[in-house]
């Protein structure tokens, strides 16, 4: 029988879509458990590839065969290795081209918005990571916000759309993955903005982005409203955007809220984390739509793939906006953290411009699942 092929993007509507799917997947057990493909629908076998070398015999009566059913691997080869093997003993199986390596870096443009004027805001949904960035449009220009690495997935999107960028904002300086904020920027010749506070090391030439600040794009009617919230980072700074949409970068998210502890700052940070959370953020519309950096969750997607919410549905909601006790808040919070990303140092650096690791490199340090919440 033939050995079907399935991209990130197929994958990726099947978790949009709640479909069913059986993934074999045949990475060691200690990957499989640290980051896998999550689906509401989703079973899973995990045999690692070299227990399958004398065959697949052993497994066959635990595959279905009344599912779609997916061999995963690191980077692709086991897994075509092993879906041939099944192939040829009957099933009707398919291989993750690019394997996690792909499915680490796709990005799912995704509509969640219309703008006053007639613009329109894109969220970018790194499916596998569970980072989110933004391009917001207007008359022929473009801002994107939290970029990711995958760089020309934005500038072909921009193209496409018939904008060209004209800035590039980073919401803090990113520890769990490579900012592509700075290479767009340069290959636009786009304003790259950058929080002062959280810029103090960076080797690079930035503008300085700060509480007030209004970036306009397409005409007057569009702006993007720097609000400094600080807790994740010292300089985390939030958007409004047309009065209507909060990008919130690290400090809110759907089902949880930013981690203070990333450069190392847990007990110094957690009462500006709070400060953001209970003060500033209550004083803002209780409509406006939160469009935060990450989901921890595959229950955050919404039925169309976006990650969003009103903020008044989270000051209900979200566990982390209704703990009255100070005292209480800062324990939660500081010790109840997860484990740290990986390589999120290594990250850190070379967002600040200190270290330029190669295209391999920083596939290597990326590895992993989003760890950027407290939940």
């Amino acid at each position: 029988m033939t050995v079907n092929v399935m991209t990130s993007k197929e994958v990726t509507k099947t978790v949009f879509n709640n479909e069913e799917l059986f993934i074999l997947d045949v990475r060691n057990a200690s990957d499989f458990n640290d980051w896998k493909i999550e689906g509401e629908n989703f079973e899973y076998l995990n045999v690692p590839y070299f227990e399958l070398l004398d065959g697949v015999e052993e497994i066959m009566e635990e595959i279905p065969t009344n599912k779609k059913v997916l061999v995963v691997c690191a980077k692709e080869g086991s897994s075509v290795m092993v879906a041939e093997m099944l192939s040829d003993a009957g099933l009707n199986v398919s291989y993750l081209k690019g394997g996690m390596k792909a499915w680490s870096e796709h990005l799912e443009p995704v509509k969640v918005g219309d703008l006053n004027d007639g613009g329109e805001i894109y969220q970018f949904v790194r499916i596998g990571k569970g980072c989110l960035s933004y391009m917001v449009l207007s008359n022929g220009e473009a801002a994107v916000i939290d970029a990711t690495r995958m760089t020309d997935i934005y500038l072909d999107f921009a193209e496409n759309m018939g904008a060209k960028i004209k800035h590039v904002i980073d919401t803090h300086l990113h520890a769990d993955h490579i900012s592509g904020g700075r290479t767009i920027a340069e290959k636009t010749d786009a304003v790259y903005w950058l929080p002062p506070k959280d810029a103090t090391e960076v080797t690079f030439d930035y503008q300085p982005l700060e509480d007030g600040n209004d970036i306009t794009i397409g005409n007057t009617t569009i702006n993007i409203a720097a609000l400094y919230s600080p807790g994740h980072t010292i300089g985390s700074t939030s958007f409004a955007v047309d009065k209507k949409f909060l990008i919130s970068g690290d400090i809110l998210f759907i089902d949880s809220i930013g981690r203070p502890d990333l450069a190392g700052k847990a007990e110094d940070w957690v009462g500006d984390l709070r400060e953001t959370l209970y003060k500033r953020y209550r004083e803002l519309s209780e409509e406006l739509i939160v469009l935060p950096a990450h989901f921890m969750i595959i229950d955050e997607l919404n039925d169309d793939g976006s990650v969003s919410e009103k903020l008044g549905a989270l000051f209900v909601k979200n566990h982390g906006l209704n703990i009255e006790d100070e005292n209480e808040f800062r324990k939660l919070v500081t010790e109840n953290l997860p484990p740290q990303p990986n390589a999120y140092q290594e990250i850190r650096e070379t967002n600040m411009g200190k270290i330029n690791p190669d295209m391999d490199q920083q596939r290597e340090m990326e590895i992993g699942p989003n760890r950027c919440a407290v939940r």
